[in-house]
């Protein structure tokens, strides 16, 4: 169940879950608000809203392409809360969904009181690689409207970034591709075009921006993310770092329970009521 409310021009489809200080949970490509299901009953001292992205779900996929950018998304969400009438708020993003939250943490400023990030970077420095990345993307989603969803998402799950899935239960397996299979092909084509890490501001120089407390969690599996995860949490000012053994890219669903853990943690240290809990 969920609600959509409209921002501007768009629609975005939100569930919302429990009572406490607010949490925004961004899922990553190709993933919903569905995404976050199983973590939800290890948060629920929190009020948790958890968002399909434009393109995604049960969101609108605006046909303009300019509505496709991390940063345009950043600014849909930080009026999605302004219109739920949140105040300050903690963001948690894997993949897609950690690249806007960076870009998020910054435009909120003081309301963020804290960040976690699964996955994700900050961005591509070098103009060249950006490049290649946003042709790359350029292709798939070419590739996704000629050969049909089907055969874009078995390309998909075959990188070797998620190949550490074929370890887990079918089950879950299978659900991660229906829940691929239910989009648009239109609307995951344009995220690819629009949302590419190449074509994003790279934020490194902006990191030391972030007051607030943000933990970035990866895989021990995920060499290449493991260390962009080290660099960023050095980069943050109150950086936390969590490498969870025997996972890959997708710590919350190969690791769900230590993720779970990991993550509720963190925000019970620094969930702004706390002292009123306390007491």
């Amino acid at each position: 169940m969920g609600r959509r409310v409209t921002v501007g021009d768009l629609a975005l489809h939100v569930q919302e879950a429990g009572e406490g200080p607010t949490l925004l949970l961004l899922h990553g490509f190709s993933g919903s608000a569905e995404t976050w299901q199983p973590l939800l009953p290890h948060l629920r001292g929190f009020r948790t809203l958890a968002v399909d992205l434009p393109g995604h779900g049960q969101s609108d996929i605006p046909p303009d392409p300019q509505a496709y950018s991390v940063e345009r998304c950043a600014a849909d969400l930080l009026a999605l809360l302004d219109a739920l009438g949140v105040g300050r708020t903690a963001v948690l993003g894997y993949s897609l969904g950690g690249r806007v939250a960076l870009h998020l943490a910054l435009a909120l400023g003081e309301r963020l009181w804290a960040l976690v990030v699964e996955s994700a970077s900050p961005g591509i420095e070098d103009p060249r690689e950006r490049e290649a990345r946003a042709r790359r993307d350029d292709e798939l989603a070419d590739l996704l409207l000629q050969e049909g969803l089907e055969r874009f998402v078995d390309l998909w799950e075959a990188q070797p970034l998620f190949a550490s899935l074929r370890w887990l239960p079918e089950a879950t397996r299978q659900r991660l591709r229906c829940q691929r299979l239910s989009h648009s092909p239109a609307g995951l084509a344009a995220v690819l075009r629009g949302m590419s890490v190449g074509r994003q501001r790279p934020l490194w120089g902006s990191l030391a921006e972030v007051a607030a407390p943000a933990l970035v969690v990866v895989g021990a599996l995920d060499s290449r993310y493991a260390a962009i995860g080290r660099r960023m949490a050095l980069a943050l000012p109150h950086g936390e770092l969590a490498v969870v053994p025997g996972a890959g890219h997708t710590v919350h669903l190969e690791q769900p329970l230590i993720f779970a853990r990991i993550v509720a943690e963190f925000l019970e240290r620094h969930r702004p009521d706390r002292r009123e809990v306390r007491a």
